[in-house]
């Protein structure tokens, strides 16, 4: 490795409130150092930005689903195909890149860290092996667990020590990062041809609530002090009048005392995709937006994070564990829909969906998002995603980026492009609020490490990883409100991006591809109730199971360069 020196850019690093200073950023074997020798490489990025590299919260980019929606979904693999170089392999896909194009897009973006949001702990293996094959980024992934038969017992008899237990073995078992939640019960229900309404509802045959499953999990959850807290995906999406059951859903852990590594004040629960959980009505025919009322709560209450779920007006693949909402949305579209369940443990629905800007329903979601954007004062708060691929494919985060800085861009396609929804059932042509650069830092980087507790990245301080993104902007030199377009290209293909101290990107070309690495973590002092834990539960295990126990787990040589994260008891 190198010593290097990034010259005088102008630096975005929020964790560390620099806000547009010019300064050098030095590194020195893979580490962001203080000081380099005279021997040290300058590379000249004079009033280039540069940001730490980017942390995406939440995204769908390895795993069964995904697999499923190539097989299934032909005409977009077709599409952004790319024939091999001497550098890169073959790129395919739009909504559902490749495995490679997915690594290349990420890169090309800035992007260094990239959380696979949804890992069913049976097709964990499965999981593993695909980021294997996704270079350039490090991929954490988190296990579901909230419509686990086991959690659902423990929930119900409030066992939450036993619960606890549980989870730290699974995350060994499944080299999972954190505690995921979809449609607590109401996954299971689908098992029946079923789902729950509203967070009281309770799963049948098993005598519990939606309520007492995440209450128990987040219990659990600090319990062990995890680096990140319950990252939870709310009953009702995207069902008209939602509303209520999202605000019960974030009301209902507020008294539970945190004690996750997550550096977001008193953060308990990670809400994601919440513009698909804040639609007032009781059907389409008469859904609004509930933006305002949602961050109003946010903005009252620091226990919740989230991040939003925008929509682009793409043609895409919705996929989800939240199998009877997906079912639901075929009856709605009347499009191919294919069905994944995964036993005892969750289930998960694909089907296609077009975003069109002349739909009203398209028009109101895309409004609630940025409503949200917009509405929710602290950046800390929300991170950037589109719940790729569900409301769009990551490749859009540029154009998201300049939606928030233009408040002209957004007058602009109220007024001539999206459906006159836009005026009756939002509020967002009346909001002027814009971004600055140091806002977008935030919400793509560092919001996204300090709530996940990542220590060594999402910021530029000394030793942390030198995962850097430079970009061919100038800051002083460009108007964002008026120049939407330019910041849409000029965060679409970085100028630089420096993972791990390699130079992966140079000029605005990939020149060099280094393999993924998982995050996964290890929680320590629980091994004699981890052990209890597992003596009581293998004979159901063995009896209702389709696999033998010693190929449930994940073995060491399934993970690719793992980083393991200890947390001691």
């Amino acid at each position: 490795m190198m010593e290097y020196i990034l010259k005088n850019g102008i630096v975005y690093d929020p964790i560390n409130e620099i806000n547009g200073e010019k300064k050098d950023v030095m590194f020195k074997d893979g580490i962001i150092v203080d000081e380099v020798s005279a021997d040290a490489k300058v590379i000249d990025v004079t009033d280039k930005i540069v940001m730490p590299a980017g942390v995406d919260p939440h995204a769908h980019v390895a795993g069964p689903k995904l697999v499923v929606g190539r097989l299934y979904r032909p005409e977009d693999s077709r599409m952004g195909v790319s024939q091999k170089t001497k550098v890169l392999r073959s790129e395919s896909g739009f909504s559902i890149p490749s495995c490679p194009a997915t690594g290349y897009r990420y890169s090309r973006m800035g992007y260094g860290t990239v959380v696979e949001a949804a890992m069913p702990p049976l097709e964990a293996k499965h999981t593993h092996e695909e980021i294997a094959t996704i270079p350039n980024i490090d991929i954490p992934a988190l296990p579901l667990f909230g419509n686990n038969w086991f959690v659902m017992e423990y929930a119900r008899d409030n066992n939450i020590e036993d619960l606890a237990a549980f989870i730290a073995s699974w995350l060994k078992i499944s080299k999972g990062y954190g505690v995921k939640i979809v449609n607590p019960c109401g996954s299971e229900a689908w098992g029946w041809g079923m789902n729950v309404h509203g967070y009281d509802d309770k799963a049948p045959y098993f005598d519990v609530t939606s309520r007492e499953v995440v209450r128990a999990l987040a219990k659990a959850n600090e319990m062990l002090g995890l680096p990140h807290s319950i990252h939870i995906h709310p009953n009702d999406l995207g069902h008209p009048g939602n509303v209520p059951t999202t605000l019960a859903t974030l009301d209902s852990v507020k008294d539970i005392k945190k004690s996750s590594k997550a550096d977001i004040r008193n953060q308990v629960m990670h809400v994601t995709h919440l513009q698909f959980h804040s639609y007032t009505g009781n059907s389409w025919k008469d859904a609004g937006s509930g933006a305002v009322e949602v961050a109003d709560y946010i903005n009252k209450h620091d226990h919740i994070t989230c991040d939003i779920g925008q929509v682009t007006f793409d043609e895409t693949t919705t996929m989800t564990a939240d199998a009877p909402m997906e079912y639901d949305l075929f009856k709605l579209s009347g499009l191919k829909w294919t069905n994944k369940d995964i036993e005892c443990e969750t289930a998960a629905g694909i089907i296609p969906c077009i975003y069109s800007k002349k739909s009203p329903v398209s028009t109101l979601q895309w409004g609630i998002g940025l409503e949200l954007f917009l509405l929710i004062n602290d950046p800390w708060k929300l991170c950037l995603t589109t719940d790729h691929p569900n409301a769009g494919p990551f490749m859009r985060y540029p154009r998201i980026i300049s939606w928030l800085m233009s408040n002209e861009k957004r007058q602009d396609m109220c007024e001539n492009e999206v459906h006159k929804w836009i005026y009756k059932r939002t509020t967002l042509p009346s909001i002027e609020r814009e971004y600055d650069f140091y806002e977008i830092a935030t919400i793509t980087r560092a919001a996204a490490a300090k709530i996940y507790g990542f220590e060594d990245r999402g910021s530029l301080t000394p030793g942390c990883r030198a995962d850097i993104a430079v970009y061919d902007i100038n800051p002083n030199d460009i108007d964002p409100s008026r120049q939407a377009l330019e910041i849409e290209k000029g965060f679409t293909v970085a100028d630089y991006t420096i993972k791990d101290g390699q130079i992966l990107v140079k000029d605005k070309e990939i020149v060099q591809v280094k393999e993924s690495q998982n995050i996964w973590v290890n929680v320590k002092g629980w091994e004699k109730q981890e052990q209890k834990v597992l003596d009581n539960l293998m004979p159901f295990f063995n009896q209702y199971y389709s696999v033998k126990w010693e190929n449930y787990p994940v073995h060491d040589h399934y993970v690719s360069n793992p980083i393991r994260v200890d947390v001691e008891k």
